[in-house]
């Protein structure tokens, strides 16, 4: 036993005393023993000497401050800080004094000499800034025992073979593709140890399924040193070849973002690694792989996700892992919201486990240019979580580091940090240059051995590995590398897409498809009426028990008036009783901004919550989980497309707070929501609900910018501009509850998924003219959509105004005060895909129409306008007139009277034109 441990252990014994029995364990609480409870822990200072007292601190300054002085930095340009906690005169001790401890005679210098050695060493850990005592104790004494752990001979030359053959697989790219960008492992290759223990003694701690995001850094590597990525895949994406079949539609991405999955198998049991792809926006995958993750433990049915398994966690059977670049992480502000997620209900995984390459720079930015903090892991005490640091250049530190952080997070369920200090062989990329900007820094690297190469020196001199044998190894990588090269043209592509959980399914069609999402009505009133039934005892608030639950049932038994909110929760409790799941998540969406769902009820005397559509049959094996969230748009919109491509037999949505504020989270449907198909084979059938409309409500509370989302439609042209349902995404404007409802059923009864964006309403949640029957969700119907104008005479029609969303009612409203007979009002209700054959149809019923009007509330350069107007006058032949707001630089007026006068203004265009 150290030294400092038998001090400990002399004095925690004087002074803390326990109100029951002391539990021993031989692996947990740096004293020897921890209370059963905390709250048995009671100090008595009385019984601690001063001296006692002095060393005690001593210890703890140790303990919390030691990482500052570690020797983390692998060049060694950086001057180790003199920190003045861990000076032994503050605390009046003289480090040459003696004390018997034990029976011993030894000096206080000795026991300074182990702290410094066990805390300011290669690997360095924070961990005294966490909240809980035990989890304190419990890393002191983990940590400390981890310091003296052996690495075994097998796994140091394991871990040598891949580092030599990374750095080898480098040398050759450089050789044969000197012009590719591959941001390789060069400098980082310390990285293998965490990799290859990670994967080795996952299944120890019974994990069955690993997540993995990673950015560009070392990721070739890794691909095809562990995760049997076929290098010939690799050498034909650098020859500028695609990675997709001829019969697979989709555009590809670039070298960096190729992923991966496979299977560790061991006697032990099986674990799959799942590697996401990923943007270039750094970090924007994190919530990504967080909801991934959840949702793949959903699968599982382990931890608390809605089934529960007696005795699971979460995280039980799933370990979401994270790695990072330390300017990117420090620099993102995703990385603080997704972390923000990790221990909030509806979000938690049981703790992420987080890799930083730390190259002490980003791009051309050093560590005090990119950062405020003084290391990179520093938002880890934000979440209460630890951070271990490691010496690069020390790669047996990080195999270390590594079980201690995984045996953390399996036992405390929370995120951990590893910070692997290293640095960058070549620039931000190997066509890069970082002399321009870092001169000193690669004075030292360009002097320097690798990082293989001095570990294999290491492993020489300890006669575990020859230097014949580390040229065998360069040897026989460089001929199987060769092999792979030379067969780059007689490849082909492959792409395991629409496996898993995923067979059955395919691609979306090219044409235009219809779906029966209908369903019988003696169902949905049984739906209806049980989605407002509370159980007995329940104490309902009087007001939502009046206005929503009687008021509902009402409208089941007529079969009439079914609003927004009462059709979504039909087509919500139809799916799940054919064994779909449902998961809503946005701000509030439990009660919804504009109190139409109710979707949980809440005991006005207990604050106890009650889903009724959890609790529509006995036996019931789908559920909806509705997860109220934390003001976050992007970390929330991702983790919600990563549970969308998990299982397809989801519904999965998210709800804009108002539609407007979409844009927080811009960069996940730029990178993923719109692309992630066409460039990794990824269906995604997320649903996103953008409360949109113009009422007065001025700007960022009017406009869901549905333009941006057609500005990102793809569309296959050819000769005609009609869009299939293989578009990247779906783009919808419903005006009646019956159409929201197919809508929604549609997203998982289609054998294919896309994105759907619904442009939802506000003041037509409750509007008379949008309630729909029962009839018109019964078997047999469908989406529309285009909605046709029922017209008395329609062979009087001189004029047709097509509209999308509410504006159609104040148009027909006015019509029908003018008394107007020659003009027909037709709603686009889908708008990408384009619904050419329908429209074609619709427009037979006017043969004598010679006007076509588009009229919308939006702005001119907002709204459908620019997506439809070329649309119906290359595909149709119709040159539409414009009514609408002129173009403006925001998206509507915020005073009342101006908002009036521009409404009365379109509709007499409209009217006029």
């Amino acid at each position: 036993m150290p030294l400092y441990h038998r001090l400990q252990t002399l004095i925690a014994r004087q002074c803390l005393k326990l109100k029951s029995h002391r539990t021993y364990y031989s692996d947990v609480g740096t004293f020897g023993y921890v209370p059963e409870r905390t709250s048995d822990f009671v100090p008595n200072v009385q019984d601690i000497t001063p001296e006692e007292s002095r060393r005690l601190h001593l210890i703890n300054a140790y303990r919390r401050y030691g990482y500052l002085k570690a020797k983390l930095d692998p060049l060694q340009i950086k001057n180790i800080q003199n920190v003045l906690e861990l000076n032994p005169d503050i605390y009046g001790i003289d480090i040459n004094s003696e004390e018997i401890i034990n029976g011993k005679n030894v000096t206080v210098k000795t026991l300074v000499e182990q702290l410094e050695s066990i805390y300011c060493g290669t690997i360095a850990a924070e961990f005294m800034h966490l909240n809980s005592w035990e989890e304190r104790q419990w890393f002191s004494q983990a940590f400390e025992k981890t310091k003296m752990e052996e690495v075994t001979k097998d796994e140091k030359l394991k871990l040598v073979k891949l580092m030599i053959k990374s750095q080898n697989f480098d040398n050759f790219l450089a050789l044969k593709f000197p012009t590719v960008k591959r941001y390789g492992c060069e400098g980082a290759e310390s990285m293998f140890g965490f990799f290859n223990e990670m994967f080795q003694i996952s299944h120890q701690k019974e994990i069955q399924q690993i997540i993995l995001c990673m950015a560009h850094r070392g990721r070739l590597n890794l691909l095809v040193e562990l995760m049997q990525f076929p290098v010939i895949q690799m050498f034909r994406k650098m020859r500028g070849k695609t990675e997709f079949p001829e019969e697979v539609q989709g555009a590809g991405d670039v070298l960096s973002h190729l992923t991966s999955s496979f299977d560790i198998i061991s006697n032990e049991g099986k674990v799959h690694v799942t590697m996401l792809p990923n943007p270039s926006h750094l970090e924007a995958v994190n919530p990504v792989a967080v909801g991934k993750s959840r949702a793949r433990a959903r699968t599982l049915k382990v931890g608390d996700y809605g089934d529960v398994k007696d005795g699971s966690r979460v995280g039980d059977g799933v370990l979401c892992v994270q790695i990072h670049g330390d300017g990117a992480f420090t620099g993102q502000g995703v990385v603080w919201e997704t972390l923000a997620l990790s221990q909030c209900p509806h979000f938690r995984v049981g703790g992420s486990l987080h890799l930083i390459t730390n190259n002490q720079v980003a791009f051309t930015a050093e560590a005090h240019i990119g950062r405020s903090s003084t290391h990179c892991t520093d938002l880890c005490k934000a979440i209460d979580a630890p951070a271990i640091h490691v010496n690069g250049d020390y790669p047996e530190d990080l195999i270390r580091a590594t079980r201690l952080a995984l045996e953390y997070r399996q036992r405390f369920r929370k995120d951990i940090f590893i910070n692997l200090v290293c640095f960058r062989r070549w620039g931000h990329n190997e066509l890069d240059d970082p002399r321009f900007t870092q001169p000193v820094m690669y004075k030292e690297i360009d002097t320097r051995p690798s990082i293989p190469d001095k570990y294999a020196t290491q492993l020489i001199n300890e006669g575990i590995l020859s230097e014949e044998e580390k040229k065998q190894i360069i040897e026989e990588h460089t001929e199987n590398l060769l092999k792979e090269f030379r067969s780059i043209e007689q490849s082909t592509p492959q792409a395991k897409h629409l496996e898993g959980n995923w067979q059955g399914f395919q691609q979306a069609p090219k044409a235009y498809t219809k779906w029966d999402t209908g369903v019988d009505a003696d169902l949905l009133r049984y739906v209806g009426e049980a989605s407002v039934k509370a159980p007995s005892g329940f104490n309902l608030n009087k007001h939502l028990q009046k206005t929503h639950c009687e008021a509902r049932i009402s409208k089941m038994i007529n079969g009439e008036g079914i609003d927004w909110g009462t059709a979504e929760a039909l087509a919500f409790g139809s799916l799940l009783l054919q064994e779909y799941d449902v998961r809503i998540s946005g701000q509030d969406v439990g009660r919804a901004t504009f109190s139409h769902r109710h979707a949980m009820l809440v005991d006005q005397e207990t604050d106890k919550i009650y889903i009724p559509l959890n609790n529509l049959k006995n036996d019931q094996k789908n559920f909806i989980e509705i997860a109220n969230n934390l003001l976050s748009e992007e970390a929330i919109l991702g983790f919600e497309y990563g549970y969308s491509i998990e299982h397809p037999k989801r519904l999965c949505i998210w709800e804009a707070q108002f539609g407007d504020f979409f844009n927080g989270a811009q960069i996940i449907i730029d990178t993923f929501i719109a692309s992630g198909e066409s460039k990794w084979l990824l269906q995604s059938g997320l649903v996103l609900l953008l409360p949109h409309g113009f009422d007065g409500a001025g700007p960022e509370h009017s406009s869901c910018r549905m333009e941006r989302f057609l500005q990102l439609c793809d569309s296959h042209e050819d000769q005609n501009p009609a869009d299939g349902d293989n578009v990247n995404m779906h783009v919808v404007n419903p005006t009646t509850s019956a159409q929201y409802f197919h809508i929604l059923r549609k997203q998982v009864i289609a054998p294919y998924r896309k994105p759907l964006i619904v442009v939802a309403p506000k003041i037509l949640l409750r509007h008379p003219m949008a309630a729909s029957k029962l009839s018109d969700m019964s078997p047999g119907t469908s989406f529309q959509p285009v909605i046709s104008d029922n017209v008395v005479k329609p062979e009087n029609i001189r004029k047709v105004v097509f509209v999308s969303g509410k504006h159609a009612f104040a148009l027909m409203k006015e019509r029908d005060e003018r008394k107007i007979e020659d003009i027909a009002i037709i709603r686009l209700e889908g708008i990408c895909p384009f619904p050419i054959e329908d429209l074609r149809n619709v427009l037979k019923l006017f043969p004598k129409a010679s006007k076509y009007v588009w009229s919308q509330e939006e702005p001119r350069n907002a709204g459908c306008y620019n997506f439809v107007s070329r649309r119906f006058e290359e595909a149709l032949g119709l040159k539409l007139s414009y009514a609408g707001r002129k173009e403006i630089a925001w998206t509507a007026s915020a005073i009342g009277e101006i908002h009036q006068k521009e409404h009365l203004s379109v509709i007499e265009d409209t009217f006029n034109a």
